[in-house]
């Protein structure tokens, strides 16, 4: 498939069919996610590949306590929580595949002084969001799709509880995979005039 014609057709897809995607399939992507540049060439990345049954619903309820609170906070009401929550269960835990990837903490550089430190961090975040649409795209050539949700970003340390994993690993996004079984309604983009900014 042509470049921008996957650019194109990607779309945050939130139904798949029940068709497995094949392991050799998750190896091509992670293979796509490892060719992306990165700050330093440090690959500052780790991905879970998230096995469907007990694990995905383990998940689900690890984000659910923090993730109903935030709502709350925002004044979004018991009904609209439960449904909406519900969606996003039903999202992860059905999806034939599912990656979460992580920045490594491990492997971005030290620094004594907290501004260039968090300026590494940030670093590392655009790194791994370039491995992501490496994923992104490359499954859609490969005639799949995906998603990319950040709940994780929101609660790092539950997710890491319920997967026992280490401190340094700091779960980015979910990247749920698989083949289209409904369309997503596709937000307006802005049109690349409104994006230029000329001096």
């Amino acid at each position: 498939m042509e470049l921008h014609e996957a650019i194109q057709r990607r779309a945050s897809v939130r139904r798949f069919s029940a068709e497995p995607v094949p392991s050799a399939v998750i190896d091509t992507l992670l293979e796509a996610a490892a060719l992306a540049p990165s700050a330093h060439g440090r690959q500052p990345w780790q991905f879970v590949v998230i096995a469907p049954g007990k694990s995905r619903q383990r998940l689900v309820d690890a984000m659910a306590v923090e993730w109903r609170q935030h709502l709350a906070a925002d004044g979004v009401d018991a009904p609209q929580i439960a449904e909406r929550h519900a969606a996003s269960a039903a999202r992860i835990v059905s999806a034939p595949a599912l990656l979460m990837p992580c920045i490594d903490r491990n492997l971005l550089d030290v620094y004594p002084d907290t501004h260039r430190q968090q300026a590494e961090y940030s670093m590392a975040a655009q790194s791994i969001g370039c491995a992501i649409q490496n994923i992104l795209l490359s499954a859609v050539a490969l005639g799949y799709d995906a998603g990319w949700m950040c709940a994780p970003v929101f609660c790092g340390e539950a997710v890491r509880r319920a997967f026992a994993l280490p401190v340094t690993l700091d779960p980015q996004a979910l990247i749920p995979i698989g083949r289209m079984a409904t369309a997503p309604k596709r937000r307006p983009k802005r049109p690349a005039s409104a994006l230029r900014i000329d001096r």
